[in-house]
């Protein structure tokens, strides 16, 4: 397999798989481990650690490769590959290279004795859980490799024999490609693609996943280790991929080309991270189940870096990014970027316009007002809510200050105007809770209680924001009659500056919870949001649906 693959591991016996592939949509969970190792995950002739031997600390993990100054292959990208494992990674630099997205210019190789003192530098201070064995462009560079593994014996070896870069140029020279043989006897697994697989095997490239399994059950049983046989350079949009055991046992692993041209070190990627998984895994096959979960949804990503003008490099950290705290700003920024189509369906509404214009029926209003008295009511103990769930006095202040408000001024100000502008039916209206009005006091009351903290003020917060929103828009619209406008008294209420602090207040509120928060909750957040946003929209549209 190249990098760009989705799998689904299933373990087979020696024999070719089966021609149906299984669709790459589909993640069949790989075995369970035995009590005892089978064929397929020990290396007959290497010693592997025991369960008791697993470290607690992170994973400290040597990568051995070639410097890529793009950031996309190499040591850069193995770094990039463990930490995203959970590993501690460290580096000895084989080779420099000159190269971008779109090729090798020119390629160093420092003395091969510089390198043997990084290996023994490393080794005499700290404890190597796992090598990735990378970029080893010449015989010198390979023994001095093979003799430090030989004398320091790390229980977890990785050799990705790396030897043509994805741009299709040299990386190292014709007698290292024989040299390399010799370097598996100290490696557990080896991961080549087709091209390499030929030649470790002698043999020209295979040209079917058939004939690439038999190349890869040779080249286990001659040298006693695990090969990774990767389907990706086949035609086709077909990418299968097994785990051969050197006693003939097969994983199988069945998927699909990712359409991505950003493939720049994938190899070197996934080598490094398996490596690492390994260490605290001990089997093969769940520890590939694992990296490729996470190697194709890097390669799904990497579209999002915009790195090169080549191929460009995948995303190793999409994960950590996507859940990354947003900046001061950003989460409220992007809601009310959000909520848009609905901001301005309100602005559409009758409602709204025959009320600015004083043309709405009294009917109408007396009906709004009615259920807003509801709605207030049970707003204010949401509000309430919010204060208990505070993580500051100045929050708690403040929304135990809205609760307050919501039920004296707002209230008042609905008793008085119903008690001066009676209509028919007022007393039915004011008796029960519209339907409307009960789905959005629902909705409330299972933030305010069942929810987060960032869950109940993102809740709130459209009642303060839009109706802020709603007055600053309308306000310049507003017939200049002096005292004249029926629904003056409530317009002004909205349009006070002391209520549009209140609802920047509660913006802010909401923006510093997101960031304090996890990836999860802030989606949860902005749900709750969105919901009320819907529920503000249909209120004002309540009056002509229901009174």
């Amino acid at each position: 397999m190249n990098g760009s693959s989705m799998i689904s591991p299933t373990t087979t016996p020696a024999p070719a798989p089966s021609s149906t592939p299984t669709p790459a949509s589909t993640l069949t969970p790989a075995p369970a481990p035995s009590s005892t190792p089978t064929p397929s995950n020990v290396p007959s002739s290497r010693s592997v650690p025991s369960s008791s031997s697993v470290p607690s600390a992170p994973p400290r993990v040597l990568s051995i490769a070639g410097s890529d100054p793009s950031g996309g292959a190499g040591i850069q990208a193995d770094i990039k590959s463990i930490s995203a494992m959970g590993g501690y990674a460290m580096t000895a630099i084989t080779a420099l290279t000159v190269q971008n997205t779109q090729g090798v210019q020119s390629v160093h190789v420092p003395d091969a004795a510089f390198l043997s003192a990084q290996l023994d530098s490393l080794s005499a201070d700290i404890e190597i859980d796992a090598v990735k064995i990378g970029m080893l462009p010449t015989a010198d560079v390979i023994r001095v490799v093979g003799e430090w593994l030989g004398r320091v014996r790390p229980a977890v070896v990785v050799l990705d024999p790396v030897m043509v870069a994805s741009s299709g140029d040299s990386l190292v020279e014709q007698d290292a490609r024989l040299a390399l043989l010799e370097l598996l006897d100290h490696a557990h697994l080896v991961t080549p693609n087709l091209p390499e697989l030929g030649v470790l095997v002698g043999e020209p490239e295979a040209q079917s996943w058939e004939s690439a399994l038999l190349q890869g059950k040779r080249l286990a049983a001659r040298r006693g280790i695990q090969v990774l046989v990767k389907g990706g350079h086949l035609t086709g949009d077909e990418c299968p991929d097994a785990l051969v055991g050197p006693h003939g046992a097969v994983t199988e692993l069945a998927g699909m080309k990712i359409l991505t041209g950003n493939t720049h070190g994938t190899g070197c990627s996934l080598s490094s991270a398996l490596a690492t998984v390994q260490v605290r895994s001990l089997d093969w096959a769940l520890s590939l189940r694992q990296v490729k979960e996470w190697l194709t949804q890097a390669l799904e990503h990497s579209d999002d870096l915009q790195v090169g003008k080549g191929r460009g490099p995948v995303n190793h950290f999409y994960s950590l990014w996507s859940t990354a705290s947003p900046l001061p700003g950003a989460f409220t920024q992007k809601l009310w970027d959000d909520c848009a189509p609905v901001r301005a369906a309100i602005f559409e509404l009758p409602f709204i316009t025959e009320l600015v214009h004083g043309s709405l029926t009294e009917a109408h209003f007396a009906y709004y007002l009615a259920q807003d008295a509801k709605y207030l009511n049970a707003y204010s103990r949401v509000l309430a809510r919010a204060g208990e769930l505070a993580p500051t006095e100045n929050e708690q202040r403040f929304w135990m200050e809205g609760a307050h408000n919501a039920l004296e001024v707002e209230l008042s100000l609905h008793r008085d105007w119903l008690s001066v502008h009676p209509v028919d039916q007022a007393d039915a209206i004011r008796a029960e809770m519209g339907p409307v009005t009960k789905h959005y006091v629902d909705h409330l009351l299972a933030a305010a209680f069942a929810g987060s903290y960032g869950e109940v003020v993102a809740a709130v917060l459209p009642c303060y924001w839009l109706y802020a929103d709603v007055a600053r828009v309308l306000a310049p619209e507003r017939p200049g009659i002096d005292g004249g406008h029926p629904y003056g008294r409530w317009l002004d209420s909205y349009a006070d500056e002391a209520f549009a602090t209140s609802a920047r207040t509660a913006v802010e509120i909401l923006d510093v919870a997101a960031r304090r928060t996890n990836a999860a909750d802030r989606q949860r957040m902005a749900s709750a949001f969105a919901y009320s946003a819907q529920c503000e929209l249909d209120f004002f549209d309540a009056p002509r649906l229901h009174s």
